[in-house]
């Protein structure tokens, strides 16, 4: 899927607003760009109110969140997920995840996995979206600082 600059402008400017730093989850312009450059990767930006923002959208709406998955047979890999502080607790990510759905059945997904640190949290999301914890693994992710933390993986079937 290619992207236009407009929208992964709108999806940087999700990324930087959304990521705390001392995590280092974020991922540059170019990480982005080049995962959306694969046919198997995907995206979904969504404005505050949680409404589709399309891939040609020339209005100023202000994005409120974003997803990027990656597809492989019938599973589906949620790499990214953000809502911009400004637009959390009003649904965003609610609508994020239900889309993600939406167009992974589509694409003939069963099942979607994700990974998160742990004590990320997202997690209430996901909870509440019936993914469960499958696996766990030890000093996954490394802060700014040095430090280690896990990362939990999670899955969810969705036929």
């Amino acid at each position: 899927m290619s992207v236009s600059p407009a929208l992964l402008d709108r999806i940087m400017a999700v990324m930087e607003a959304a990521f705390d730093p001392a995590y280092g989850e974020a991922w540059n312009r170019r990480q982005v760009a080049d995962a959306l450059s694969m046919p198997s990767t995907h995206t979904l930006v969504v404005d505050c109110d949680g409404m589709l923002i399309g891939a040609d959208d020339a209005s100023d709406r202000t994005a409120g969140g974003f997803v990027l998955s990656r597809h492989v047979l019938d599973e589906e890999e949620l790499l990214l997920i953000a809502v911009s502080p400004d637009a959390r607790r009003r649904g965003v990510g609610a609508a994020l995840i239900e889309q993600l759905f939406a167009a992974a059945l589509a694409r003939g997904t069963a099942r979607i996995f994700l990974e998160m640190r742990r004590g990320n949290p997202a997690i209430h999301l996901y909870r509440k979206f019936g993914f469960e914890p499958i696996g766990e693994r030890r000093n996954y992710y490394r802060m700014a600082n040095g430090e280690r933390i896990d990362a939990i993986t999670f899955a969810r079937s969705i036929q």
